[in-house]
């Protein structure tokens, strides 16, 4: 088994492993997670086949996009990260979507009113006056985001306890009354809780260096104390477990 391997030649594993994209098929076997009863990417799917003109937001490596086995004549996506931007562009591209480079604090480069369907996985913020801007009358935003204290346990297993204003940050009640606010409003809410398991210290480190804001300040060698304790303690007394938090929030922009 993999725990029963030495602390640095895991470690040196999970350094080498590229971060790009989202795709985490690195962790089969090392990690796993639960997944979300909902099924995003089959419902996004759906709702892409449905679509005339439709805009992903920060689409990572286009994983996520590429798995629509339909898409609609007008299909663009945002990227910020250049890695992720150069990954999305060549998996994307013989699909007939376009990636535009853009960053994740910076105005939707496109006109008002330019896109039917708006979708998002996982973005680090949502931008509800752009995403009602850019929505045509009638048109839809469906995202699955991280909820309040997403795998708290590996983060406060590095940085000790966290304020609550921390804890309560992504709050799904929270983006409901952004999107209101943004003159949006909101069709389905769902939230779920979900287990995590890291079966060696190599599947910690790689999760800390592809969610770089889980830890902000992360190096292996910053945190090589804790790395060897969290080692140990795997090896000793089974899988470090955690729980991330998910939502799913469909809204749509009044009109026809």
């Amino acid at each position: 088994m993999s725990s029963h391997r030495s602390f640095e030649e895991l470690v040196r594993e999970a350094v080498e492993a590229p971060v790009e994209g989202w795709d985490f098929s690195w962790f089969e076997g090392r990690a796993t997670e639960e997944r979300p009863p909902w099924g995003y990417a089959r419902s996004m799917a759906r709702r892409l086949a449905r679509a005339s003109a439709a805009l992903d937001v920060q689409t990572g490596g286009g994983e996520v996009l590429a798995f629509a086995p339909t898409l609609p004549p007008v299909i663009v996506a945002t990227e910020g990260w250049p890695p992720n931007v150069a990954k999305a562009t060549a998996l994307l591209h013989p699909r007939g979507a376009v990636v535009v480079a853009s960053a994740e604090d910076a105005p939707l480069p496109f006109a008002d009113a330019a896109f039917d369907l708006v979708t998002s996985r996982h973005p680090v913020r949502t931008y509800w006056d752009e995403i009602a801007r850019v929505l045509r009358p009638g048109g839809t935003y469906f995202s699955q985001q991280v909820g309040p204290a997403s795998a708290f346990e590996v983060v406060e297993y590095f940085l000790g306890p966290q304020p609550e204003e921390v804890r309560g940050g992504r709050d799904p009640r929270r983006a409901c009354a952004e999107a209101e606010a943004a003159g949006l409003y909101v069709a389905d809410l769902r939230e779920a809780r979900l287990r995590m398991e890291f079966h060696d210290i190599g599947a910690v480190v790689h999760f800390l260096r592809k969610v770089i804001w889980m830890v902000p300040d992360f190096t292996v060698e910053r945190y090589e104390d804790r790395l060897r304790s969290l080692h140990e303690r795997i090896v000793s007394e089974g899988p470090f477990v955690a729980h991330s938090t998910r939502f799913l929030i469909e809204t749509r922009k009044p009109g026809t």
